[in-house]
């Protein structure tokens, strides 16, 4: 009679031992208090910063009525803060009908950083996204629905409409031929050089557009873009050969949205219209378009801590994995290094979740109750933000693990992981070389934007700014992406070192 021992394959057994890697794991990291306490820290860290900012903030506006808390942001049509703000020379459009005219000439006004201190530095010129065009809208009534073609300062025609729509022409930037028809709901804007061969730029149904609308000439411009702040800025343009199909009234004029000087009666920076001859000349100033600067404090300026908090989440993971270096282990099975991984990013994760699920309701609860407007935020945006961050602090150990597995110096590791995670989003932060959030794993912090980024708003290039070259969900991608590498380039030099016969103890 022989005895007979099943064949297991090394394959079937690794499949069998790795729950048990992952519990003993999970036992060395839940009992080593340093690694816990730096867990800790994370949080403290960036709640502490967050919670300082919420805290401080203290947003006051000059009105009429002198000085006190600002007013809600301006929600356009879909709940985003809008700006609404120009001049508008319309007449009431009952009916179908349309709008035609030649913008002959564009100029302005842009004031830049005082050369001597104390004297206005006002140039002539145009900001990239100012904007004089034919506009089509419900009422007057800021934040109601709209559309508009028109020409910009330096980004050719454009069909805009509810703020957050944006349909490029073609690239024209001299004299120009502009056309916007209303049938129904539909609203179609026109180009054309000559006016007499006529290119769509786009058409736009406006849903529930009552019957009387108002229809008109319109010129505005966002300020020009200068230490973290918008400066005035005006634009002028030049109106002829118009003609208005469907309404024959007279032109009635309206500088939509300006705001009062103190005293409440002296319009500040008003814009207005010259009639000379057929032309019309249209001067205004402020923006139609999303508000992504003035439409109150964002829920990220919670998280302004979140790439110091990191650090800790770095520290731990690299030494959760040189510990086993310094016993002299560290050439263990590739499977204990994925059961690292797998135990690192877990609570890494938590910690992220902990701090984000704490720090961005109870900071948005604090601009609040300090009378701060803040910019819209629905409930899936703030869910984004809080797992968003989660992940990406999970990621981020990830990285500083695979790394610390690869170089094998805890100090190296650290500097690694410190230098592609942490520096480009400070140096970002700073305004200095935006683009590293395109390339590096510090691209992952675009999941924490509270507020899009617009292609058609000008803004800060720095996430204080509510800048980010990326996406949500591709920023976190591109850490991923680099912590996936980091990890599985650590595990293939694992496998080469370590025979597969090798018992899994």
């Amino acid at each position: 009679m022989s005895s007979f021992t099943p064949h297991r394959s090394s394959r079937q057994a690794g499949q069998d031992r790795f729950p048990q890697l992952l519990r003993a794991q999970w036992t060395r990291f839940r009992t080593a208090r340093g690694w816990a306490l730096a867990m800790a820290a994370s949080v403290l860290v960036t709640v502490s910063l967050g919670l300082l900012v919420a805290g401080g903030a203290r947003t006051t506006c000059v009105t009429g009525k002198g000085e006190g808390a600002c007013p809600a942001p301006l929600v356009g049509p879909d709940g985003t803060a809008v700006r609404d703000k120009y001049y508008f020379v319309h007449q009431p459009l009952k009916g179908d009908g349309s709008l035609t005219a030649r913008i002959s000439d564009m100029t302005g006004q842009i004031r830049l950083p005082d050369a001597v201190p104390g004297v206005r530095n006002v140039k002539e010129g145009v900001v990239p996204w100012a904007k004089a065009g034919l506009l089509v809208r419900q009422s007057l009534k800021q934040g109601t629905p709209y559309a508009a073609v028109m020409l910009t300062g330096d980004h050719g025609v454009r069909m805009q409409y509810n703020y957050i729509h944006d349909v490029p022409g073609g690239p024209h930037n001299g004299p120009q031929w502009l056309r916007l028809t209303r049938s129904g709901d539909t609203v179609t804007g026109y180009e054309s050089d000559d006016g007499k061969v006529w290119t769509e730029v786009s058409a736009v149904k406006l849903t529930g557009l009552p019957e009387t609308v108002e229809i008109g000439l319109f010129a505005t411009s966002p300020g020009a873009l200068w230490d973290m702040a918008q400066a005035f800025a005006q634009a002028t343009a030049t109106f002829d050969q118009i003609t208005l199909r469907g309404a024959n009234g007279p032109w009635r004029r309206d500088d939509v949205g300006v705001s009062m000087e103190s005293d409440g009666k002296t319009p500040h920076h008003p814009g207005g219209v010259v009639e000379s001859g057929d032309k019309l000349i249209v001067t205004g100033g402020g923006d139609i378009g999303p508000a992504t600067m003035e439409g109150g404090l964002r829920a990220d300026l919670m998280l302004i801590g979140g790439a110091l908090g990191l650090v800790p989440v770095l520290i731990a993971a690299v030494t959760f994995c040189t510990a086993d270096h310094r016993r002299g282990l560290m050439t263990g099975p590739p499977m204990a290094l994925a059961a690292k991984a797998a135990v690192v990013g877990a609570v890494a994760f938590v910690t992220g979740l902990v701090t984000a699920g704490v720090v961005i309701p109870v900071g948005l609860a604090m601009l609040r109750a300090n009378q701060n407007p803040i910019q819209p935020i629905t409930l899936e945006t703030e869910l984004r933000m809080i797992a968003g961050y989660a992940a990406l602090t999970a990621a981020a150990a990830v990285l500083a693990l695979g790394l610390a597995a690869l170089v094998r110096r805890g100090i190296v590791a650290t500097g690694l992981a410190v230098a592609l995670v942490v520096v480009p989003y400070l140096l970002a932060t700073a305004g200095l070389a935006p683009w590293l959030l395109t390339i590096t794993p510090a691209a992952g912090f675009a999941i924490t934007q509270s507020v899009p980024t617009f292609a058609h708003v000008d803004v800060s290039p720095s996430p204080l700014g509510g800048y980010y070259p990326l996406p949500p969900w591709a920023g976190l991608a591109v850490t991923c992406g680099y912590a996936a590498i980091a990890l599985g380039a650590a595990i293939a030099v694992r496998r080469r070192e370590v025979p597969s016969q090798v018992p899994l103890t």
